[in-house]
């Protein structure tokens, strides 16, 4: 067991883009021309290739690339007893695109016994060495609760749960175990994606939650005891993140606003060691809602995008870094891209030499900023 420790002064978000053969061994599995086993023997292929990519790259923290999902967050949600799911009619309305994925709803009262990602970090852990360590990337729980208690899904939900906390007191209680396992794998670095809160912070927030402003302060602290209680009583070697992003689909997103309707809430209250946040674009808002980030937490800054194939102006990124610098000491900041590369199979509009070029320049522009590893 190594002690190396996320966040780094250069570090990713962690899903990347899927190799051809790994999209054609799932579209033959999804045909039936192709077992799971024959699925499964391509996915480790294609996670051992990137592990040493990230390697090479001379990055310290490795991911499956999340290569063995197909989203980001409901693959998560469907290893939960009380999780359905079917091929959606209608997707998720994006910016200018519908996100084509999977209707998931409550079938049941919500429980886990033996998650699959378990045993997939349990592949990626073998890859770890003295410079390099293994994140596992999962949904946040709030991410979890949001889309049960969506206007969309609320009436479904009420089938099985007549209140919100009996719900929450599930969701956390499951994910307390497969964090358990988790580290009992070996795992010492956790990622929460968090989407919930770049909704809470869209000026249709309102309508997106079907309540009013009391309501929105209702649903933030909901968000916020469900993540602290589905951590609570982690070791203390046990490293978990918070990465927001406002959705990230084939280079589309989902909703905008900047950080300072929810940072006295997700800044101050929230028992993480770290945030990864998206600020490749105005959407996002400027750096004055960290002044609320507390104690010795540190912020990655997602300042390249994955969105596009565009090179950053390095000295700009570095501007920026500055800017951030006089809200967060800059021992405390790192940089990383706003999200990753592939957040659904689907992917971001960019090659992958071009999303190696994005790494580079990250690893670049750290090195300029803070000096050496």
């Amino acid at each position: 067991m190594n002690n190396l420790c996320t966040p780094f002064r250069y570090d990713h978000v962690g899903s990347f883009l899927r190799p051809e053969k790994l999209k054609a061994a799932r579209a033959a599995f999804e045909a039936g021309t192709v077992a799971a086993g024959e699925l499964k023997a391509v996915e480790d292929e294609c996670i051992t290739e990137l592990a040493g990519k990230l390697k090479a790259a001379g990055y310290h923290v490795i991911t499956d690339g999340e290569f063995r999902r197909s989203t980001w967050h409901l693959d998560f949600m469907w290893g939960f007893h009380g999780v359905g799911h079917h091929k959606t009619g209608t997707g998720l309305p994006f910016h200018g695109e519908q996100a084509m994925i999977d209707d998931t709803y409550l079938t049941g009262k919500v429980y886990v016994d033996a998650h699959p990602f378990v045993e997939h970090f349990r592949f990626l852990k073998q890859f770890e060495d003295e410079h390099t360590v293994a994140k596992q990337t999962i949904p946040a729980p709030a991410q979890f609760l949001e889309q049960m208690i969506m206007p969309f899904a609320a009436e479904n939900t009420a089938r099985f749960y007549s209140d919100h906390e009996e719900l929450i007191l599930d969701i956390a209680k499951g994910y307390q175990k497969v964090i358990a396992d988790l580290y009992a794998a070996g795992c010492r670095n956790i990622q929460f994606d968090d989407c919930s809160w770049g909704m809470l912070v869209d000026p249709r927030a309102e309508k997106f939650f079907d309540t009013d402003e009391a309501g929105l302060e209702r649903v933030m602290e909901q968000m916020l005891h469900i993540n602290n209680l589905a951590i609570e009583g982690k070791p203390e070697d046990l490293v978990i993140s918070t990465h927001v992003c406002r959705g990230n689909f084939h280079s589309t997103y989902a909703s905008s606003g900047s950080y300072d309707r929810v940072a006295k809430t997700l800044f101050a209250g929230e028992n993480v060691d770290a945030y990864y946040l998206e600020y490749d674009d105005v959407r996002s808002g400027g750096f004055a809602p960290l002044t609320y980030v507390s104690r010795s937490k540190k912020v990655v800054l997602g300042l390249i995008t994955t969105k596009s194939p565009e090179l950053e102006d390095k000295d700009a990124v570095i501007a920026r870094i500055c800017e951030a610098a006089k809200y967060v000491p800059l021992d405390r900041l790192c940089l990383s891209p706003q999200c990753g590369f592939a957040s659904c199979e689907i992917g971001n509009k960019l090659s992958e030499d071009e999303q190696w070029a994005k790494l580079e320049l990250v690893k670049e522009i750290a090195g300029e900023v803070w000096g050496s590893d």
